[in-house]
């Protein structure tokens, strides 16, 4: 299987019909088969609370889900996406979509943009690697006015791609906002894009354990790259392997909006006054001193989603009562703290003991978290996520060697 059908992610039945649709587009000429593909097929899309679509996925780990949250696809492009972003609307923007899907996120960016800008400029350059899912945007009823701008873009790049064969799209996108399709593995494009260049990138692939390459250390150390100084990465996910792979690629991180879901998402930025709200603070500790913190790793940038998964549960497995806590019941959290539970003391301490710390009270459990005792959820230049997650990491690493009386 190539890496596009294994990286697609839409159901296998919507999938063979747009290829079919747009195959009958080409060989006939005839608009028919596009025009009136939502009403006969519209049983395989799925409306969401706020009125707009979205799609299933393939059937992955048994199950089937949505692409995005049933509280509201495009709404959740402009929670997750667009909320978070500090945009200086008297400058240029560009703006990097990675996984661009039905295009609600740079359609909902293309919104914001309109509706505060003044002289300036857009660019929006939307990755995606399956033409299938983008010509689903095509096909879908546009949630917003600006999703028909979007729309015009991917159907131009489709036809240049030799996918769709008739320009049925009418809407003109405006002068000043320029938005380039990409249709190919967003590993490849990164890698040509320029340094210092966006000023946002979204980043919405379907999930870690599907997609890991694109949560890789190796793919946010482009994104740091690419990314100006004032610049924000914004994702759903709050999986701690991600938070770790921005801090060791050089990003500050904090908490992300929480929008139909439990847990918020994460923002990265190399200025960490970009970002407002700390992460929570069993998630820090997690991140700084067990194996589930260990992130995913794609060197040269051509691995296999198999791969890397396979990789960083080998790290995960060595990591493990060498340099890392295990992360069996949650061990770390319970640092610092008395637990009544005698049960899952007991799991925990000897989790603990292998890596020379006694107690979950002992003096070296204290020593480790004790910078959480100045956790804030607002946080700023001197005290924040990141920076409470090095000292972790370091004062774990002080306590395995049997050194940390003497820092």
């Amino acid at each position: 299987m190539s890496y596009e059908n294994s990286a697609r992610v839409i159901n296998d039945d919507i999938f063979d019909l747009v290829n079919e649709c747009f195959g009958q587009e080409k060989s006939t000429r005839n608009i028919e088969a596009r025009v009136n593909f939502f009403d006969t097929y519209n049983n395989y899309f799925v409306l969401t609370d706020d009125g707009s679509y979205s799609i299933n996925s393939r059937e992955i780990n048994h199950k089937v889900e949505t692409l995005h949250t049933s509280t509201g696809a495009i709404s959740e492009s402009f929670e997750k996406f667009i909320r978070p972003m500090k945009f200086d609307y008297d400058e240029d923007i560009a703006i990097l979509d990675i996984c661009a899907g039905l295009g609600y996120n740079t359609s909902a960016a293309l919104a914001d943009f309109i509706r505060n800008g003044n002289d300036c400029r857009l660019t929006v350059d939307m990755v995606e690697i399956s033409k299938a899912t983008l010509a689903c945007g095509l096909l879908v009823p546009s949630p917003i006015r600006e999703h028909d701008y979007t729309k015009k873009a991917i159907e131009d790049e489709l036809i240049n791609q030799d996918y769709a064969s008739l320009s049925l799209e009418k809407a003109e996108i405006p002068e000043n906002i320029e938005i380039n399709v990409f249709i190919e593995d967003a590993r490849k494009t990164v890698q040509r894009l320029e340094d210092d260049t966006y000023d946002a990138i979204f980043l919405d692939p379907f999930s870690q354990n599907m997609a890991p390459e694109l949560f890789s250390l190796e793919f946010f150390k482009e994104f740091r790259r690419v990314i100006k100084d004032n610049g924000i990465v914004a994702t759903y996910t709050s999986a701690a392997p991600i938070r770790a792979g921005f801090i060791e690629a050089d990003f500050c991180i904090g908490l992300g909006p929480i929008f139909g879901r439990k847990q918020g998402g994460t923002l990265a930025s190399p200025n960490q006054l970009m970002l407002d709200y700390a992460l929570p603070k069993n998630d820090e500790i997690r991140i700084a001193l067990s194996d589930v913190g260990i992130p995913f790793r794609d060197p040269g940038l051509d691995n296999s989603s198999e791969f890397i998964l396979n990789q960083r549960t080998e790290e995960r497995h060595e990591a493990r009562h060498n340099t890392k806590i295990s992360s069996a019941v949650k061990t770390p959290i319970f640092l610092g703290r008395e637990m009544d539970d005698e049960k899952l003391k007991r799991r925990v301490e000897r989790n603990l003991a292998k890596m020379n710390i006694p107690s979950t009270t002992s003096k070296e459990a204290c020593y480790i978290v004790e910078c959480e005792e100045n956790y804030t959820e607002k946080q700023d230049l001197k005290n924040n996520s990141t920076q409470r997650i090095l000292e972790m990491k370091k004062r774990l690493k002080n306590v395995k060697n049997g050194n940390y009386l003497s820092t």
